[in-house]
């Protein structure tokens, strides 16, 4: 049974009102073709068609054939060809394979390939019978296909949004079918739950908010249990920087605390930490008003936390989780926090603030103790839009991970590469905690370059030097202006896909 523990308790919960659309409904197990609609087919690097797509092209008398070799179909990875009407369907579309061999990864792709490129309103055939060594290949079709499928239309005006068809995966099995429906029907929806909390705007959505909306996302989960701190709760554990962020707003800061117990009763859980700043001005070191509207997804890693552990908990993964998300908005107003006050943190160090628009750190490093003095993990990861420094290191195709451990940023590089999220190393020098000594308090949030390792430092101050300890900085990735396969322009959800595969990596 889900359990609920509430501190300073008198919190109303409720769902936000608002949803992205859902998935499309799947269906597995049928090997024959249907009659007429709308059909992909997958094809190798030089228009080679598999069974099933010998039989579609039988089916149009030849002429799938026809046009990908009339077309010059080259057969690039993706590449894809749209044929309407080529009776009795209303449309075939046609996507390469490519030429290197078929991961899970390159699957997910052409799921994701398929949904931007077809309507499915009035449902969809996937021919998934051909897609090499691939375990459940037809399930990781079809998680691709929701990825790519996602749309965010809450505050659409339109009378009526069509629905998703029912999307038929031709060629699988019962076990396509089991592996979808009780493992990565789940991680989609982790992911899910991510980009609708990164997309909703800050006028819908503050810190009490974020809390409402997981916790109705969690509805009806086994082995879960949820900590809320309200701003009394977390004035009195002394969690004076967090306090400080959200000190400017009308909207009280919260720690929302989600543990998900699926390993043994003694066994030490892995902490995931995610900052969660629901808007982020800058406070009185305000933003330039330019793309300020971007900061309603300061909250990406907590978003990212709160996907990881549900995709976890729902499909039963076997071990023990705790998703920690400090949650504030930074504003400015007369009782913001001040360039050059000095704030008192959980552990009793003191930290000045320089500037107040570094602010995610002061979130994390309240929320990094409170994970290690309430839980004691094994491992610890904490992941954050933390720095434009990231972003402009690793642009939009990786983000930055930055350990103690070279060995351990290798491992981390490997879960980016399998889960379809890529990561690359960033340094973290001793002398990066030197630049945040402060010469009135025990350290300053800013200081020195480069600053998505001087930002790292700062949270590093805070975690145990024996710990196995991850940070995950997504300024450059959590946001697409241009698609990929499986992530529509828009919030991509950056994060649950890595720290699902990393969670799995633990479990075994």
């Amino acid at each position: 049974m889900s359990l609920f523990r509430f501190l300073n308790a008198g919190l109303v919960f409720g769902a936000l009102a608002h949803s992205a659309a859902a998935m499309p409904d799947f269906s597995f197990g049928s090997s024959q073709l249907p009659d007429d609609g709308r059909v992909v087919v997958y094809v190798g690097p030089d228009g080679e068609l598999g069974r099933l797509g010998r039989n579609l092209d039988e089916a149009t008398g030849g002429r799938v054939s026809g046009a990908i070799a009339a077309m010059n179909f080259e057969g690039e990875f993706g590449e894809t060809l749209s044929l309407p009407g080529l009776a009795p369907y209303k449309q075939v579309l046609v996507i390469s394979k490519g030429d290197q061999p078929l991961t899970a990864r390159r699957v997910h792709d052409l799921g994701g390939f398929a949904a931007f490129s077809i309507d499915d309103d009035e449902g969809l055939a996937l021919l998934a019978d051909d897609l090499g060594d691939v375990d459940d290949a037809a399930a990781h079709l079809a998680l691709g296909y929701a990825l790519g499928d996602y749309h965010f239309t809450a505050y659409k005006t339109v009378e009526e949004i069509p629905a998703d068809g029912e999307v038929a995966l031709i060629g699988s099995n019962r076990s396509d079918r089991r592996a979808f429906e009780r493992d990565l029907t789940h991680l989609a929806e982790g992911v899910t739950l991510a980009r609708n909390l990164g997309t909703e705007p800050g006028n819908t959505l503050w810190p009490q908010k974020f809390v409402d909306h997981v916790q109705t996302a969690f509805e009806g989960v086994n082995n879960v249990t949820f900590t809320v701190l309200d701003a009394d709760a977390i004035r009195a554990r002394g969690m004076g920087a967090l306090m400080g962020v959200g000190e400017g707003s009308i909207h009280d800061p919260r720690l929302l605390v989600v543990e998900y117990r699926g390993g043994g009763r003694n066994e030490a859980p892995v902490a995931l930490v995610g900052k969660g700043v629901t808007f982020d001005t800058g406070g009185i070191s305000i933003k330039p008003s330019e793309n300020m509207w971007y900061m309603k997804s300061d909250m990406s890693g907590a978003a990212a936390v709160a996907g990881t552990v549900l995709a976890a908990a729902k499909r039963g993964e076997d071990i023990n989780v705790v998703g920690v998300m400090p949650l504030a908005e930074n504003m400015p107003s007369q009782d913001a926090i001040r360039p050059g006050d000095v704030l008192t943190s959980m552990s009793g160090k003191t930290v000045e603030v320089l500037n107040t628009d570094a602010e995610g750190r002061l979130l994390l490093l309240d929320a990094v103790h409170y994970a290690q003095v309430e839980y004691e993990p094994r491992m610890l990861v904490n992941i954050a839009t933390l720095t434009g420094s990231a972003a402009r290191a690793t642009g939009d195709e990786y983000a930055a991970v930055i350990t103690r451990d070279m060995d351990l940023s290798m491992q981390m590089m490997e879960i980016g590469q399998t889960s379809g999220e890529d990561v690359w190393p960033l340094p973290l020098h001793p002398n990066h905690y030197v630049q945040i000594e402060s010469l009135v308090a025990d350290i300053k949030n800013i200081g020195g370059t480069p600053g998505a390792s001087i930002g790292a430092a700062v949270i590093g101050t805070f975690v145990a030097e024996e710990l196995p300890w991850v940070h995950l900085d997504i300024a450059g990735v959590d946001w697409r202006d241009e698609p990929t396969p499986t992530a529509p322009i828009g919030h991509a959800g950056w994060g649950v896909r890595f720290m699902d595969a990393l969670l799995r990596r633990e479990a075994d």
